[in-house]
């Protein structure tokens, strides 16, 4: 597949409870935000709605808590004719916090699954 795209993040106030534990929902918000980052540059063709989020399960292992620094590891695993699977690793000092996977469907204008276009595949390459 391709190469592992780092992003680096450290738990805020804001993204944590009252123990100072990083709330689960949070990482659904950091890992579209790593999405983003890694698909910088990626362009969708006019009249295509792009991808969408059609499948979404997080396994948690150990809590990040209150300043904790981490990265979160996007690397595709699976790239079918109109959707990808993309896991996404948590990893603070070289643990596994949080895992990730992630399924999107390409859609076309019409909001029905196209195959991803040549110019994308290219780009993730």
């Amino acid at each position: 597949m391709t190469n592992t795209h780092i992003f680096n993040f450290a738990v805020a106030y804001a993204d944590t409870d009252a123990e100072g534990i990083m709330y689960h929902g949070r990482y659904i918000e950091i890992g579209e935000r790593a999405r983003s980052n890694w698909s910088k540059g990626i362009v969708i063709p006019d009249g295509d709605t792009g991808f969408v989020v059609r499948e979404l399960n997080i396994k948690y292992m150990r809590p990040l808590l209150l300043n904790d620094e981490f990265v979160v590891e996007t690397q595709p695993t699976k790239i079918g004719a109109a959707s990808m699977t993309i896991e996404q690793k948590f990893v603070k000092d070289g643990e596994i916090c949080a895992i990730m996977n992630i399924t999107i469907a390409y859609l076309g204008s019409d909001m029905r699954p196209k195959a991803i276009p040549e110019s994308i595949l290219n780009a993730l390459k």
